[in-house]
């Protein structure tokens, strides 16, 4: 079976060694089973969690991708981006190094065509774990084509039908593309484009504050682009609060990025080969030109050409696939899971609703999604990780509360690194041990937060993190300084008197 064209570029021996692995070439489609447990419609994190949990579990599953196994985290996603990522942190690291009193010598430089050469390398090395010849020996019947609902219990692959018992549309989301006049006419890059480049834009205009975006923006301009962002919200990361995105935009702008925030993209136009991006800020219309765009402006779910309505799976165009609390769509035989039907799009949230899937499609299992406590984590430097309820939403619920704040600035590790720009800040409700949610500013947030989502989903409080030993000196112990500052105001005047009157007696 051939590739389609231009799936990866450019065609060096990784990217060739990557779609030997997620798209072989030679790959033949099996012969069906009569009737499968599960077939499982995309092979993305949630497709292929659930395709291997339900095949280790003794079930028969049937596994189809139209495109590249792996989905957007291996190829288009978090993998490669992890990568330009931590090659923007290297070269920071030595920029910066004269600070810590390190020497680098004259003409050090960033290589822009080997960092790339290393993102493709290292995606082509873990690739193996999401391969079509993995999952073959799991067990999994793989199908490489486009997936059509032929029936309420049957999907076609080519000239092949798929009868099953339960079935699972994983099939994730892409990039989505704002409505600006001029944009597709001038060209522009996404996520599933832009890790294809070769030679670094020595301008870049980022459309879109969100994660993505100033990911990508902060590691560009690391690497030497002069980078502009626009943002539509009043700040970058809109979702965070203002403070935590404060200290991300203000890293940022050390780097060299321009944000452009409240402003609305009017059009884009290409003139001998730049691209001119026109946009309305405070009422005036302003100019940016770049050798590149990139649209990092939100994702779209992929619903369109599968034939859902054939099996009367309701779904939407933004929305994507329309599923209950336990992942079922309109049609009891077939669920969802991951980019496809989540409001929240992250690997490891597919990852955690194709195990609902796998238990609720299986096994008769009445596990619900809302009973999920998500984190998250973008990955600017400082990251900004969060997990829970912010004080607003907790307003909004009529919550009571109670917000701890720890600087970096007081965390001996984070000084020591000169990381100290930053904050963990944890809500908990009123009269009650119960951590509510929380916010991480670090260099290594995403680290960090986990250890709030174990006390979250295990009803820990945070006064009992206080009681556990954390290793000095680490950026975490700021974690265990707040369990320390809740602890303190069980001690009211009257306990005060209490211990004064206990203590006047001790002998």
């Amino acid at each position: 079976m051939n590739a389609p064209d231009n799936l990866m570029s450019p065609m060096d021996e990784h990217n060739k060694a990557l779609l030997a692995a997620v798209r072989p070439p030679d790959w033949i489609n099996p012969a069906p089973h009569e009737r499968y447990d599960l077939v499982v419609i995309g092979a993305g994190t949630a497709g292929l969690v659930t395709a291997a949990g339900a095949a280790g579990l003794g079930a028969k599953v049937a596994l189809i991708e139209r495109h590249l196994m792996g989905g957007d985290c291996l190829n288009y996603g978090c993998v490669p981006s992890k990568v330009l990522i931590r090659s923007a942190r290297a070269w920071a690291a030595v920029r910066d190094a004269g600070s810590f009193g390190v020497s680098v010598p004259d003409g050090a430089r960033v290589d822009f065509p080997a960092v790339m050469e290393r993102l493709r390398r290292t995606r082509a090395e873990i690739s193996a774990a999401d391969s079509a010849a993995r999952f073959k020996q799991l067990g999994v019947d793989v199908f490489i084509g486009d997936a059509r609902v032929s029936g309420p219990d049957s999907v076609s692959v080519g000239q092949a039908e798929l009868r099953f018992r339960k079935a699972c549309i994983a099939t994730g989301a892409r990039a989505a593309a704002p409505d600006i006049p001029g944009l597709k006419e001038a060209g522009y890059l996404t996520n599933e484009t832009v890790f294809s480049l070769t030679a670094l834009p020595p301008r870049l205009v980022v459309i879109g504050g969100g994660p993505i975006g100033c990911e990508l923006a902060q590691a560009f301009a690391r690497f030497g682009s002069k980078v502009t962002v626009l943002q539509s919200a009043p700040h970058i990361l809109e979702r965070e609060d203002p403070d935590a995105a404060a200290l991300v935009a203000e890293s940022m702008r050390r780097d060299g990025v321009e944000i452009r925030a409240g402003v609305k993209v009017l059009r884009v136009a290409a003139e001998g080969g730049l691209k001119r991006v026109v946009y309305e800020a405070a009422g005036q219309t302003r100019e940016a030109l770049a050798d590149a765009v990139l649209v990092a402006a939100g994702r779209a779910p992929n619903v369109a050409g599968m034939n859902l309505e054939g099996a009367g799976v309701e779904f939407d165009a933004r929305a994507g696939v329309k599923v209950d609390d336990r992942l079922r769509t309109t049609n009891r035989r077939v669920f969802a899971a991951g980019d496809v039907c989540l409001g929240p799009k992250f690997t490891h949230a597919a990852d955690f609703s194709a195990r609902i899937v796998i238990q609720n499609a299986l096994f008769l299992g009445r596990k619900r999604f809302s009973d999920l406590v998500i984190p998250w984590c973008t990955y600017t430097d400082p990251e900004v990780a969060h997990i829970g309820l912010y004080e607003k939403d907790a307003a909004a619920k009529g919550l009571k509360t109670r917000t701890f704040v720890q600087p970096l600035a007081g965390v001996d590790r984070a000084v020591l690194d000169g990381e100290a720009a930053g904050f963990v800040r944890i809500i908990v409700e009123e009269g009650r041990d119960r951590i509510l949610g929380a916010t991480v500013v670090a260099a290594h947030a995403g680290e960090m937060i986990g250890e709030l989502s174990l006390a979250m989903t295990s009803g820990i409080g945070l006064g009992r993190i206080a009681s556990a030993i954390h290793p000095y000196p680490t950026q975490a112990d700021a974690i265990r300084k707040l369990g320390d500052a809740y602890n303190r105001t069980r001690v009211t005047p009257t306990v005060r008197a209490l211990l004064r009157a206990v203590l006047s007696w001790a002998p």
